[in-house]
């Protein structure tokens, strides 16, 4: 079965850094938005960082508005292959060009932070024409903050966070 990414982009008027996932989750009840799978570490690795709680999309929105940060996945539409949440098990895809070109075309992006190597690979590769385009904005990837991802702690992901992601 082919999903579409239900959430399109968040874009703050004053955004100066991208934040790209992969796709997202298969959803659970009561989550609506990026990172939306309850063992999915990227809200609570924010909550540390920023100091703040971080449990409703408007509590997040705000926050991503007052870092100046956009946010939407590389993966605009796929299939997902024994009904996985896994990257790797992610087929068929469909990118999210014209959005990330757009997002890059009308905002002064300074750096895109990629939530796992993953990513990072995924738009070298597919984005190339873009990383020429705009050579001055700043590639960093983060751990990713998938549960599976246990090469890193809770913790040391939330150090890593803290020095690499803008301040509050």
């Amino acid at each position: 079965m082919i999903e579409k990414h239900p959430f399109g982009v968040f874009v703050p008027q004053n955004a100066k850094y991208l934040i790209l996932g992969s796709f997202v989750a298969k959803q659970a009840p009561g989550y609506g938005w990026f990172y939306a799978n309850g063992r999915n570490q990227f809200w609570p690795i924010l909550e540390k960082v920023y100091k703040i709680s971080l449990k409703t999309m408007k509590d997040q929105q705000k926050l991503f508005t007052k870092l100046g940060m956009a946010i939407t996945d590389i993966i605009f539409e796929c299939e997902r292959e024994k009904n996985s949440n896994l990257d790797m098990n992610l087929k068929c895809l469909v990118f999210n060009t014209q959005a990330i070109t757009k997002i890059l075309e009308k905002n002064k992006i300074t750096k895109i932070f990629f939530t796992s190597r993953f990513v990072e690979k995924l738009y070298r590769k597919e984005f190339k024409n873009l990383t020429q385009i705009y050579p001055n904005v700043e590639l960093i990837t983060l751990p990713s903050p998938s549960p599976r991802y246990a090469q890193m702690t809770k913790s040391e992901k939330i150090s890593v966070y803290k020095k690499l992601l803008p301040k509050y």
